[in-house]
C-alpha cells in the first residue's frame, strides 16, 4: 500500500501486528513507545482500523480483524502467545519499562544487567505482543561476549 509517508519504500521489513482493538493499540503505542500515528483508516464494510505508524526511526502496520481468514494470520490472543520480540532500544529502559507497565503492559523480564553489556527487559503490551527494551551500558567486543555467554549458561545450568 503505497500511502505518502505511510510507510517507507527502501525494502525494509514492516512489522503488521493483529490486535483486538486497534485503536486502543495505538493509544497505548503512543503513549508507551512515542509512536506517531502516519495513517489510520477504518475497515470498509467491517468493524476495525488499519494504521500505519513509526516508533523512533521503526515503521509498523496494525490491523484489528485479526483471525477473520483460517489460513492468515492470527493475533497474539488468538494464539496464546507470540513468535516474535519487538526489541527497541530506549534511553532509559527503566523508565521506560515501568512506564508501559503503568500503561497496562506486564511485566515479563524486569530490566536486567545482561552478559551481552544491555540493561534489557521485556514487557507485554495489552494485545500479547512482547517488547524488548534496551539501553546499552558497555560495549563489548565478540569474544567477551562469547565469555560472558558461556558463563551465563553454565551459572544458569547449575541453577536448575
Amino acid at each position: 500500500m503505497a500511502i505518502q509517508g505511510g510507510r517507507p519504500n527502501n525494502r525494509q521489513v514492516v512489522p503488521y501486528l493483529m490486535v483486538r482493538d486497534g485503536r486502543a493499540a495505538l493509544d497505548f503505542y503512543q503513549k508507551a513507545f512515542g509512536a506517531k500515528i502516519l495513517y489510520q483508516a477504518p475497515m470498509p464494510r467491517m468493524p476495525g482500523i488499519f494504521a500505519q505508524f513509526k516508533i523512533g526511526e521503526s515503521y509498523l502496520q496494525l490491523t484489528d480483524m485479526p483471525g477473520h481468514d483460517p489460513k492468515g494470520p492470527r493475533s497474539p490472543e488468538t494464539l496464546g502467545g507470540t513468535s516474535v520480540v519487538l526489541e527497541m532500544y530506549v534511553d532509559d529502559v527503566d523508565k521506560s519499562f515501568a512506564h508501559a507497565v503503568q500503561l497496562g503492559g506486564t511485566p515479563l523480564l524486569p530490566p536486567t544487567d545482561m552478559f551481552f553489556g544491555d540493561r534489557y527487559g521485556w514487557v507485554g503490551d495489552p494485545w500479547g505482543h512482547v517488547w524488548a527494551l534496551a539501553t546499552v551500558k558497555e560495549t563489548l567486543s565478540e569474544g567477551e561476549v562469547q565469555r560472558r555467554a558461556e558463563e551465563f549458561m553454565l551459572a544458569m545450568s547449575r541453577n536448575r
